[in-house]
């Protein structure tokens, strides 16, 4: 279970990852040493997975961004095993959720323009076995963005 004190830590952490132990401890009111073992601990315990950068997708050439809703032809393990595994090769699919509801999976599709969108959906993904059909929709503008709910 997690205090008050390592709640201020994942914050910290979590608006900027590359704190040092002493900004760190400074930020939650701690001395170095019992700020690093606490940060230990919650890597030890999970609630902290990892660091990394966060990359802006747009000046990297990709800033389309499309959202495409998959049903599967089944519900069968076979069917959701080859598709994910399909989709885990395809590095314009930056998230895939497996969904309850009309549709089986969600994915965010990150790509240059249309055009390559087009040839991603007639290209790979109409071409995996046992996708039924296809629903995409184009965001306007992200309203909110967060790496994880801490509150």
């Amino acid at each position: 279970m997690i205090d008050a004190i390592d709640r201020r830590i994942l914050q910290a952490l979590q608006r900027e990852g590359r704190l040092t132990q002493l900004e760190l401890a400074d930020q939650v009111g701690l001395s170095p040493s019992p700020c690093a073992r606490r940060v230990k601990r919650l890597e030890s315990e999970g609630y902290i997975r990892g660091y990394s950068a966060l990359i802006d997708e747009e000046k990297l050439g990709f800033g389309f961004s499309i959202f495409v809703s998959v049903r599967l032809d089944k519900q069968v393990d076979e069917r959701l095993v080859n598709f994910e595994a399909a989709i885990s090769k395809c590095p314009e699919v930056v998230d895939c959720w497996l969904m309850t509801g009309s549709f089986d999976y969600l994915l965010r599709v990150a790509v240059t323009d249309l055009h390559e969108f087009e040839r991603f959906l007639t290209a790979n993904l109409t071409r995996i076995d046992g996708v039924a059909s296809i629903e995409s929709s184009i965001p306007l503008r992200r309203v909110k963005e967060r790496a994880a709910r801490l509150v």
